[in-house]
């Protein structure tokens, strides 16, 4: 999963959300710099994309993709699901997506000076480019997506993928319908 999904899934709890944003930025097992409750993030993060990575559902999109993206399928994928939570936010969430969001960039904010310097660096580029908010469109996805090909060593491709995504709209949304609340089912265990 991505940003958006990460976030969610934390629920109302803050310091798990900062540490469910930063666990791509944090290497290594050794945790001891942060909280207790930012570790738990951080392996949440974690905990979340072995599930997802391995789920038959999400096996199934990465498929479909693999043949033209190759190594890049599965980041895709996260991207994809990431739209399909906030198009149909309303059926996961009370809160309006741009609430949520609003709420979200005022704690990573108010806490970046503690995270690692990847996710410092991306913070300001995630709430002026309102990256959250954009998965909602095609067009916002779109321009994530291309934006991601551009930083990538190698050549992608991830600029065409939004078109493969307008081409089996149906299949992946069903597929991100019937995976989250696996992963939402997941997280559950996982936090208590």
């Amino acid at each position: 999963m991505n940003f958006l999904a990460h976030l969610y899934l934390s629920g109302n709890d803050d310091e798990l959300k900062i540490g469910n944003f930063i666990g791509d930025a944090v290497k290594g097992r050794d945790l001891s710099e942060y909280s207790p409750r930012v570790q738990d993030g951080i392996r949440l993060h974690r905990g979340i994309d072995r599930y997802t990575d391995t789920h038959p559902i999400v096996l199934k999109s990465k498929l479909r993709l693999r043949p033209k993206y190759h190594k890049y399928a599965p980041v895709i994928v996260d991207m994809f699901y990431d739209h399909f939570l906030a198009s149909l936010w309303a059926d996961y969430s009370k809160v309006p997506l741009e609430a949520f969001i609003h709420s979200c960039h005022d704690l990573l904010n108010s806490q970046k000076d503690m995270m690692p310097n990847h996710a410092q660096y991306i913070l300001p580029y995630m709430i002026e480019g309102q990256w959250l908010l954009g998965y909602r469109e095609l067009s916002g996805l779109d321009c994530s997506l291309t934006g991601m090909s551009e930083r990538s060593s190698f050549k992608s491709n991830m600029e065409h993928a939004t078109a493969d995504l307008e081409k089996d709209y149906e299949s992946y949304r069903q597929e991100f319908q019937s995976f989250f609340p696996d992963l939402e089912k997941f997280v559950r265990t996982f936090t208590h």
